[in-house]
């Protein structure tokens, strides 16, 4: 019986205790998808985007968990309900990284610091070093041939995220935390 009460304290502390929670992890998930499938510039190997920034809010507000949720289902939902190429696991595990990412760093602590440390990780591991690759692999493209457009495309994102992040932080966080608290 302890083990049930145990599973129960889990579940009840969960992301998925509130139907708040729920609501606001689902609209993250349709913004997310809208931002990648129709509001961003994508070519063969580079895509311009402000798709991270519910990502980012759903691991602030919930942490890898919710970030890693958001990520992953938006990549599945958004591949399979308005395909724009090829699905590929490999972008999935790299949104699913980056989600995870941006929701173990920033649900700690959302200072200037710890933002520049996670934009250059996610940006250099997730976009740079793994799409790179899931690019080369899926297109037959060469690894190296498609790299400087891609540090183009990181150096860009990595700047906006930057600057985003922050001003998500201070504008709309305190907002968020009170409807999900």
């Amino acid at each position: 019986m302890k083990f049930f009460t145990k599973i129960k304290e889990k579940f009840s502390k969960s992301i998925f205790s509130s139907t708040t929670n729920l609501v606001i992890l689902a609209l993250l998930l349709a913004c997310t998808i809208i931002l990648s499938r129709f509001l961003s510039i994508q070519a063969l190997t580079i895509k311009f985007g402000f798709s991270f920034i519910p990502i980012v809010i759903a691991g602030m507000l919930y942490g890898p968990t919710g970030g890693i949720l958001v990520a992953g289902l938006a990549d599945v939902l958004g591949a399979t309900l308005f395909p724009s190429g090829p699905f590929f696991i490999g972008f999935t595990i790299t949104a699913v990284l980056k989600g995870g990412w941006y929701g173990f760093i920033l649900k700690k602590k959302q200072s200037i610091p710890y933002i520049v440390v996670m934009v250059v990780v996610s940006q250099v591991v997730g976009s740079l070093c793994l799409n790179s690759l899931w690019i080369s692999m899926l297109y037959g493209k060469a690894f190296w041939a498609i790299i400087p457009g891609r540090i183009v495309q990181s150096l860009a994102i990595g700047a906006m995220e930057i600057v985003l992040i922050p001003i998500i932080t201070k504008a709309l966080m305190p907002h968020l935390k009170k409807i999900t608290a």
